[in-house]
């Protein structure tokens, strides 16, 4: 992974695309290809079989926010915090666990321009 000068972003925010979020993992998190392209399988697969692509929406807005937070170390590491606090079975630190995630991932669907959930 490329460092960055603190509170920077690795590499700017690509369109929300599949080629450029695919070519922004390659850059910032490698070991997420697999399971990017297993995902976008999926996606493609159940949009061919509805005739719909939302299927194909969601995925790449799911992955725009996974870029926007992967491509700011700070951001991710916060993130993987209370992806672990929450694991943690204390309930009282699982619930702030899931306020602070939904927080990050507002905020990533805000500056993505991608409506939130």
């Amino acid at each position: 992974m490329t460092t960055s000068a603190a509170g920077q972003p690795l590499i700017p925010q690509p369109p929300a695309t599949v080629a450029a979020l695919r070519h922004a993992i390659s850059q910032i998190a490698p070991a997420a290809l697999p399971a990017f392209t297993r995902e976008l399988d999926q996606a493609a697969d159940q949009s061919r079989q509805g005739s719909d692509l939302a299927p194909l929406q969601r995925f790449i807005a799911q992955w725009a926010v996974y870029v926007h937070i992967q491509r700011r170390p700070d951001l991710a590491a916060d993130f993987r915090h209370w992806e672990q606090t929450a694991a943690s079975g204390d309930a009282a630190q699982t619930r702030q666990a899931a306020s602070e995630i939904g927080r990050i991932l507002d905020e990533a669907h805000a500056a993505i321009g991608i409506p939130a959930r």
